[in-house]
């Protein structure tokens, strides 16, 4: 079994930690390299090189890993529960 607060916090943090490597990613390549446009599209509010852009961008990349922990380990212990039987 997984535990929820666990998984959320590891998946949150992990997905702030890939934004941010997206973001440095940039700075030092073309920009036909860097993913400016899907972190734009995926990250409502976010703009490229703004500081407000780069705050909501950290945040919301937090809060779409958090929200994939919450609804992926009720499902996987569901599965585990009904499955090891």
């Amino acid at each position: 079994m997984l535990n929820i607060k666990v998984v959320s916090w590891a998946l949150a943090t992990t997905t702030l930690i890939s934004f941010v490597v997206c973001v440095v990613f940039g700075f030092f390549t073309p920009e036909s390299l860097h993913s400016r446009a899907l972190l734009e599209q995926l990250l409502p509010g976010f703009k490229w090189l703004t500081l407000p852009g780069f705050l909501i961008g950290l945040v919301e990349s937090f809060l779409y890993g958090a929200y994939a922990g919450l609804v992926y380990v009720p499902v996987y212990n569901f599965f585990a529960r009904r499955f090891d039987r």
